[in-house]
């Protein structure tokens, strides 16, 4: 008891001086004086989470086809967008790519990746939508423990990113994380439209091997600049190596049971499952909820076949 009343004695002790170290440059930016409306945002998801699906027992799925379509390609140009800036102020500040520090001046190139990262760490509050919509579509079956793990921690945890080390080599790792985005977001707006395109989205599993080499890369990365001893915040470096290891696991876990492992008893109706169980970005395979109804059908006639064919022998 007494090491818990030293904490809770100490933290907002320790919060204090850790704001005498922060950025000053993105004080006032928006969310960024406090962590409370970060937290609040992020609260209110997961209270989102356990009411929503409540609210929608006994009521039709929505449609949301055309907002699916908008959300996703707006997010497309988003993502690439925060790619782009951070590219190109990245080379015009001479970033290395294996070590740099942060540069906490008003330099207008390190200003321009300050103001790209606070673009991402925007974005991933923007991607609790993809929940929303599976939520308000039914699509209950791809809230999974990666999806919710991966959106609610993503946004939480840059908003410290960005109050403390909002350029650097934090660039590394959101402008590679932003083109992935891009890539995966164009998938899931041509999937809103349906069966017609979905049948030549044969790509949907390479973007998850493409998410796991990203993590892949981000240890390797981060373990090169500890090996180096670059002077870049060494407890940063050691939380994204933990972290993307939680990612490498999870992801991982993913990969192996939609693509790897064969069931021992084949059905028709099993080829559908990865279709119902994608959780890429938490949400891969449904494309935001918009799973097509496609597959399901075939299987229910040919059980149907069965069953039929069955009654005739026994007759």
């Amino acid at each position: 008891m007494d090491i818990i009343k030293h904490i809770i004695k100490d933290t907002p002790e320790f919060y204090k001086w850790s704001l005498t170290i922060a950025d000053k440059r993105v004080q006032k930016w928006p969310l960024m004086d406090s962590p409370l409306p970060t937290l609040a945002i992020s609260s209110s998801y997961l209270l989102f989470l356990w009411l929503g699906p409540k609210y929608m027992q006994g009521r039709e799925p929505f449609q949301l086809r055309k907002t699916l379509i908008v959300y996703n390609f707006s997010m497309v140009v988003l993502n690439f967008f925060i790619f782009k800036e951070l590219f190109l102020a990245a080379r015009a500040a001479n970033y290395s790519y294996i070590c740099q520090p942060v540069d906490y001046s008003d330099d207008p190139n390190e200003v321009r990746v300050a103001a790209a990262l606070w673009w991402y760490f925007i974005s991933k509050g923007v991607e609790y939508l993809d929940t929303v919509f599976f939520i308000l579509r039914k699509k209950f079956s791809q809230i999974s423990f990666l999806h919710v793990y991966h959106h609610c921690t993503m946004f939480t945890l840059w908003w410290i990113g960005i109050k403390w080390v909002a350029g650097g080599q934090s660039f590394f790792g959101a402008h590679m994380n932003a083109a992935i985005h891009v890539l995966m977001y164009l998938y899931y707006g041509l999937a809103a439209f349906g069966p017609k395109i979905q049948k030549y989205l044969w790509w949907k599993k390479y973007l998850t091997i493409i998410q796991m080499i990203q993590f892949h890369v981000t240890i390797g990365h981060t373990a090169l600049s500890l090996y180096s001893d670059c002077p870049f915040p060494k407890w940063m470096h050691w939380c994204l190596i933990g972290y993307a290891l939680t990612f490498i696991i999870l992801f991982g876990n993913f990969y192996y049971q939609t693509y790897r492992r064969q069931p021992r008893r084949e059905t028709t109706a099993k080829p559908g499952k990865a279709l119902h169980n994608g959780a890429f970005n938490g949400a891969l395979a449904s494309s935001n909820g918009n799973a097509s109804k496609t597959d399901e059908k075939p299987a229910g006639a040919e059980s149907g076949r069965r069953k039929r064919k069955g009654r005739a022998k026994r007759d």
